[in-house]
Parts: C-alpha cells; structure tokens; sequence
C-alpha cells in the first residue's frame, strides 16, 4: 500500500466530520447529552485500546524476560492484576455507562410525557418525502419543519406505506414510523438555524434522497409562516401563471397533489399550497430555484430517478407555465 492509499483513506475518514448533519455539533439538550456519552465511551474505549496495545508492546520487548516489570513472577500479584483489570474494571465501567445511558440519556431523549410540550407537529413518511401537518390548522407542508426556538415540540411520526426513520441528529435521536402506530420524539432548539434531517431507514430506491429540513426560528416569525401556511393558494397574477393553473388542473398533476383553494385535493404527493416557500424541491434533493423547479417537472426521473411522480406529455410552453404558477405560490 502506497502513500496515496493511505491519503485517500484518511480523506474518506474526515469527509464524515462535520458537514450539514454531524451528531456532535449539538443544538439541544437532548443531543448535548447523547454527545457527552458519545465522548466518554470513546475515552473509555481508547484507554482501553491503547492500553492493550500498550501490553502488546511491553509483551514483544520482554518476550524473553519471564514476569512483569518491577514485580516479577510474583504470582500473587499478577493474578490481582489481572482480575483488577480484566474482570473488576471492566465490570465498574461498563454497568457505569449502562446506567448513566438509561437513566439519563435514554431519559432526556424518551418521547415527552403528556402535558411536557407547548405544541404538537405530525410529521408523515411516504416513499420518497415527508409531510408535515399541524393540527389546529389547516397549514400543510413537505420536507421542511419550522418550529419555534426553545419550545418543546412534540413530533408525533407516522407512516403513509413503508417503515421509515426521521432523524434530524444535531437535535435528537432518530423515531422509526411504522405501519398502523404513531410513535412521538421531542424536537427542541435552543437558536434559530436550519437543522437537516434524514430517513435512517432503508425504504426503497430514492432512501438516500428522503430528506428534510427543521428550521427553527424566532417565535414571532413563526408564527407569522404558520399563519401564511393556513392561507389557501394566492389567486395567479399573470396570464402565465393562469394558464399554467388551468394545465395543472387539466392534468394528471391534480391528480397527485393538493393545492388548497383549487380543485386540486389529491394526496399522493406533497402538497403544494406554498411550494415556493421551501428551500428544496425533491425532499431535499436540488434547491428550489425557478430553473431547478422547471427541470423537475419537465423530467422527474432525471433528477430522481425511481421517484413516484411521473413524467407528462406537455409541451415546454406548458412546463414554463406550470412552473411560473408554481414559482407564484408564497
């Protein structure tokens, strides 16, 4: 193994420090706690590593010396030894991180008790995106959670077919959806900031492509989106945007997709009441610009190849007119 196999090992090993989704870079008490265990178990464990690799070393020096350094072959000393370290020590240890994990860890991440949150958010897993709704409301919304800073939020996750795992790491640890049960997480940050999310459970073609995001913001500009998510679709302003309303409504795209205010109240897809506010298109997969959003409709399965939204048979006039409607829902 040449040196270049060595550097390009190591660059493979960094590329998973940091970045947009890293478990220690940690914005709630939650995932402080989960990091500190995180640290100590891997200070335990490389006292341990080195330190056998340490006794390795001495044993390959000394291996025509007979007994330990200083002691000897005293025997009753070296059995002490040995049951200190490799039986009384690991046991102290272990049952130690064993209760500090369910006590505290597995306590501070446990779904909240009933009455601990001030708001609850039912976030929905389809192949391949994630609904979000908020009861009380009539706001509806796709890969993108916001959610007021410092505020206890209670997550209730669901699934529309398959198994899947939301996990947003710099927050919480991961809650699976599963067929006909409703599990709930605590979702908490303590500054405004977009935090990324990710199914964490194999669910099919596009699972590395089923993202989120949770924007936590300032509770007044909170709750000014929720009010706007609650609007019905905003009326088009343009001859474009009408025709590109009328071709929408025409075809199979109604068919999938809910747009309130419309006759569009299919729920196969995400909804689209507000699309151009969200960052993303795609769970997460390109960025929502006016050309990237033109690309997706023209050739879906370009851009995510195995996606459910089909590809239609519209001419490029149609495409742009879809789009600018689409470009006009805030």
């Amino acid at each position: 193994m040449g040196w270049r196999t060595y550097l390009l090992a190591g660059a493979v090993l960094l590329s998973g420090c940091g970045g947009r989704q890293s478990t220690l870079d940690t914005h709630s008490p939650q995932t402080h706690d989960i990091a500190v265990l995180w640290w100590w178990m891997l200070g335990i464990a490389s006292v341990v590593f080195f330190g056998a690799v340490g006794l390795l070393a001495l044993a390959w020096l000394r291996r025509r010396t007979p007994g330990l350094p200083v002691v000897g072959e005293n025997e009753g000393i070296n059995r002490n030894l040995v049951l200190a370290f490799g039986i009384a020590i690991p046991i102290v240890v272990l049952v130690t991180l064993f209760l500090v994990a369910n006590v505290t860890v597995l306590g501070a991440t446990a779904a909240p008790r009933p009455g601990s949150t001030a708001m609850t958010i039912r976030v929905v897993g389809h192949q391949w995106f994630w609904e979000i709704r908020y009861p009380g409301t009539a706001a509806v919304t796709a890969n993108e959670i916001h959610i007021p800073t410092r505020t206890r939020v209670n997550v209730v996750a669901a699934t529309g077919d398959v198994i899947h795992s939301l996990w947003v790491p710099e927050l919480n640890r991961k809650v699976d959806t599963v067929p006909g049960r409703a599990n709930r997480i605590l979702l908490y940050a303590d500054k405004p900031g977009t935090y990324r999310g990710q199914c964490s459970e194999f669910c099919g073609l596009q699972h590395a492509h089923m993202a989120l995001q949770v924007v936590a913001e300032a509770p007044v500009q909170y709750r000014a989106w929720l009010a706007n998510m609650a609007r019905p679709a905003r009326a088009p302003a343009t001859p474009q945007q009408t025709a590109g309303r009328a071709t929408f409504l025409a075809t199979t795209c109604s068919s999938c997709h809910a747009i309130r205010g419309t006759e569009a109240r299919a729920d196969v897809g995400p909804d689209l009441t507000h699309v151009a506010t969200r960052a993303t298109l795609a769970s997460d997969t390109i960025p929502n610009t006016p050309a990237e959003l033109l690309g997706w409709i023209s050739d879906p399965q370009h851009v995510k190849p195995g996606a459910k939204m089909p590809g239609l048979s519209l001419t490029p006039a149609q495409f742009r007119e879809i789009a600018a409607y689409l470009e006009s829902l805030r």
